[in-house]
C-alpha cells in the first residue's frame, strides 16, 4: 500500500466518522420533535447568499468527494507538498476535533441546531466545552477542516478549508446577535467569561 492509498484511507476514516456522528445528533434531535430544516427566517438570519454559497459549496464538496473515491491520482494536479509527518498530525488533529464536537453535541443536547434558529423553550448551555468556549462547535469544525486540508494534501481541500473557517468567522456574530435578542444581560456575562473559540 502507497504512502498516498493509507492517507486517502485516513481521510475516509475522518470523513465517516463525521458523518455517523452528525446523523446520530440529527435523529436525537428529532426525536424530540425538535426542527432540523431550516426555516424562511433562520434562511433570512443568515443571509441568502451566505445560505447559498454553504449549499453551493456542500455539493462541490460532494461531487469532489465521488473524484476522489473513484479515482484520487486525477487530483494529483492539485497536490500540496506536505511531508508524512505533518499529515499524520493532521490526522491526530481530525480525532481529537471530532472527539471535541461529539463531547460538544452532548453538551447542547436538544438545544443544538444546524441553523441560526432557537429552539422553543430554549436553555443557555453553560456547561462542557461552554465553561469556558462560547463556540466549541466551531472550534472543532475548524480543527476538523483543516484537519481534512492536512490528511489530503490537496488544494482544493485546502481552499475549501479557507473558505468554510471564512464563513464561520462571518456567521458568529449574527448568531451572537440572536442569543443576545433572546438572552440579554445573562449571554452578555457569558460572553464576559468566555472566549470565542478557545478558552
Amino acid at each position: 500500500m502507497t504512502s498516498e492509498s493509507i492517507f486517502r484511507a485516513v481521510f475516509w476514516v475522518l470523513f465517516a466518522g463525521v458523518i455517523v456522528m452528525r446523523i446520530y445528533f440529527m435523529l436525537k434531535v428529532r426525536r424530540t420533535g425538535e426542527r432540523i430544516m431550516p426555516d424562511h427566517e433562520a434562511v433570512d438570519r443568515e443571509g441568502r447568499g451566505m445560505f447559498a454559497v454553504r449549499v453551493v459549496l456542500f455539493f462541490i464538496l460532494l461531487g469532489w468527494l465521488v473524484l476522489y473515491a473513484i479515482n484520487p491520482t486525477w487530483m494529483g494536479v492539485l497536490s500540496v507538498p506536505i511531508p508524512d509527518w505533518l499529515r499524520w498530525i493532521g490526522f491526530a488533529l481530525g480525532l481529537a476535533s471530532v472527539g471535541f464536537w461529539s463531547w460538544t453535541q452532548v453538551a447542547l443536547g436538544k438545544e443544538w441546531s444546524p441553523q441560526l434558529q432557537l429552539r422553543k423553550e430554549h436553555h443557555l448551555v453553560t456547561t462542557g466545552p461552554y465553561a469556558r468556549i462560547r463556540h466549541p462547535l466551531y472550534t472543532a469544525m475548524i480543527g476538523y477542516i483543516t484537519s481534512i486540508a492536512f490528511v489530503t494534501a490537496n488544494w482544493f481541500f485546502v481552499v475549501l478549508a479557507i473558505t468554510a473557517i471564512a464563513g464561520l468567522y462571518a456567521r458568529v456574530p449574527k448568531e451572537e446577535q440572536m442569543i443576545i435578542k433572546e438572552f440579554g444581560e445573562e449571554y452578555k456575562a457569558f460572553m464576559q467569561r468566555t472566549g470565542r473559540f478557545f478558552p
